[in-house]
């Protein structure tokens, strides 16, 4: 009798053409095909990191609701196109791309000037059409982000006059679909074939985006592996000069990560990979730290320093 969960074959490429990719992973075991096309299909569409506009600054514009005299887009019709412009950002660190044309003019993305950090994967997306001898001045910020997220969790603080926050779509995938057939492995008819198409907006390609989501999943499941020890206090350091709610070390354990006041993105990385409180930080390395989606050096220096005030560091360090 069969005891044994048999391992699929590794994805195969049905076909890639232009941003859309279609592939196939055979022989999952009955039912498992739901399991992973459900489970890649989220994270292929919420969980690949992406970059967006996040502020549009435009010269003699107060807001969104104005008109540029010599412009036949109002700027509503700027910013939306300005939002459908892709970026690649390389790096964590915030970009300013500066765009200064003089009319008549069709301006697109192209004309935009980028720092190294940053590239435009459809150029020619059209941005406005200037007449006569008007100019136009665009000052925008990129962002490297997840998902959607609305302008009101960008603008924690009150922005400039004249700058205007926008909603930021960091996800590179424009579509995800999987469909889930049976296949003959054997004698058994009831195996599951997975067919997952993706198509991309041109920053990352789909097969890029099928492996990356696969390192996803496998990175959170590694994580769930086994249950979490009682923290090892007697080891670490003691803490002077610091408030007499962090300094006995038997009390290590009940600060939160939030209690740091790390960044919202580094705080919420450490609290998924199940980092909750400063006696289970303190057990990491730098370098596994960096292994987490999302933290770079910067991170990590932010890190150090939380741990610092506290008279602590990280392992090996």
């Amino acid at each position: 009798m069969e005891h044994h969960i048999t391992l699929p074959s590794k994805p195969r490429v049905v076909s890639e053409e232009g941003l859309q990719g279609v592939y196939e992973i055979d022989s999952l075991y009955p039912g498992y095909g739901h399991t992973l096309g459900n489970s890649l299909r989220r994270i292929i569409h919420a969980s690949l990191p992406g970059a967006a506009v996040t502020s549009v600054r435009i010269e003699g514009v107060s807001h969104e609701f104005a008109t540029i005299e010599g412009v036949r887009e109002s700027v509503m019709e700027i910013l939306l196109n300005m939002k459908r412009i892709h970026f690649v950002l390389h790096g964590d660190e915030a970009q300013t791309i500066r765009l200064s044309v003089k009319g008549p003019k069709q301006v697109t993305a192209g004309d935009f000037q980028l720092p190294s950090q940053v590239e435009i994967a459809n150029a020619d997306m059209h941005l406005a059409d200037v007449s006569g001898k008007i100019s136009l001045e665009i000052e925008a910020t990129i962002e490297r982000g997840l998902g959607y997220v609305p302008r009101e969790m960008l603008t924690k603080e009150k922005v400039d006059i004249g700058t205007i926050a926008l909603d930021a779509t960091f996800t590179p995938i424009r579509r995800v679909n999987y469909e889930v057939e049976n296949m003959r492995v054997g004698d058994r008819t009831d195996f599951n074939r997975l067919r997952i198409l993706i198509e991309t907006n041109g920053t990352i390609s789909p097969r890029e985006a099928l492996e990356r989501s696969i390192e996803v999943m496998i990175h959170q499941l590694k994580a769930i592996v086994g249950f979490q020890e009682e923290p090892e206090l007697e080891g670490l350091p003691s803490v002077a000069g610091v408030s007499t709610d962090f300094a006995p070390v038997k009390d290590l354990a009940k600060i939160k990560i939030e209690e740091l006041e790390l960044s919202a993105r580094i705080t919420s990385t450490l609290t998924d990979a199940g980092i909750k409180s400063v006696a289970g930080l303190v057990k990491k390395t730098g370098s596994s730290l960096l292994e987490l989606e999302g933290l770079g050096d910067k991170a990590l220096s932010e890190i150090s320093e939380a741990l610092a005030a506290l008279g602590l560091t990280l392992k090996g360090e």
